[in-house]
């Protein structure tokens, strides 16, 4: 996505226009042809500071004037019900599962692909605001997380496999950023709903920062309302995305995920 940071005029300075292109973002309501994917490897050590989103909702005329997209105002958010747990039930003798890992796009494909692995649905969830839409998220006001709800049977998938699909796809020691994706949306987080998750997710943790030489800034906590995301973004990458390159959700497959294709 594109996302412009805009001064107005006023009658003592002209205007300016910032524009912060993120080469992997996605689209606001429309999907403009993405850019190629830099792997976060190459980025510099996390940064220990206060959680930011770069992002900033575009500012027309008709926002001016009262119309169009509004910003979520933080004073009337109730988060009862968004900080609540998640009361969707799995199919029966099946278990969720809850990650978020930058993008989801990318991240549901790599546990569409993984034997066992039932059903997949991304959203937004850890947030303050009750039916969020994408647009809200982006804002980086409502402090939700790009999630990918992860539906599996335990009898054919480990919740360790889980963990290690998503150990391996992305970078768990930036903090807010994935590649050129930043903010909070984009954090590192598993969200358990068992406590034998939680203890799994810990120790995998631990076994992970053993062998990474920067701090991991991995969250985890309980899972929290999951609020499913419009449907243009589910199987997003399997359906083919913007151009309809349709890239393989087949069990097994261990084709490179092009995130944007």
């Amino acid at each position: 996505m594109i996302h412009n940071l805009a001064t107005f005029p006023s009658s003592t300075a002209s205007s300016r226009l910032l524009l912060i292109s993120s080469s992997n973002s996605k689209p606001l309501l429309s999907l403009p042809k993405k850019l190629p994917f830099f792997s976060s490897k190459s980025l510099a050590s996390p940064q220990n500071s206060r959680p930011i989103s770069y992002y900033r909702p575009p500012m027309n005329i008709l926002n001016k004037l009262g119309f169009g997209t509004r910003s979520p105002d933080p004073s009337t958010m109730d988060p009862t019900v968004p900080q609540g747990p998640d009361d969707d039930l799995p199919a029966p003798g099946q278990q969720f599962a809850q990650f978020g890992a930058g993008c989801f796009w990318g991240v549901e494909l790599v546990f569409q692909r993984v034997p066992g692995v039932i059903k997949t649905e991304v959203g937004y969830s850890q947030g303050l605001l009750h039916n969020p839409t994408y647009e809200d998220v982006c804002t980086g006001i409502t402090n939700h997380n790009e999630v990918v709800r992860v539906q599996y049977d335990p009898k054919e998938c480990s919740y360790e496999t889980l963990l290690d699909a998503f150990w391996a796809r992305h970078d768990p020691t930036t903090l807010n950023r994935q590649g050129n994706d930043v903010g909070t949306q984009y954090r590192s987080g598993i969200y358990f709903y068992t406590a034998q998750q939680e203890k799994a997710a810990r120790e995998s943790l631990e076994r992970q920062q053993k062998i990474l030489n920067r701090k991991i800034v991995t969250e985890i906590l309980p899972a929290k309302k999951f609020y499913r995301a419009e449907e243009y973004h589910q199987q997003y990458l399997e359906k083919g995305g913007r151009f309809g390159f349709k890239q393989s959700a087949e069990k097994g497959c261990n084709d490179p995920i092009r995130c944007y294709g």
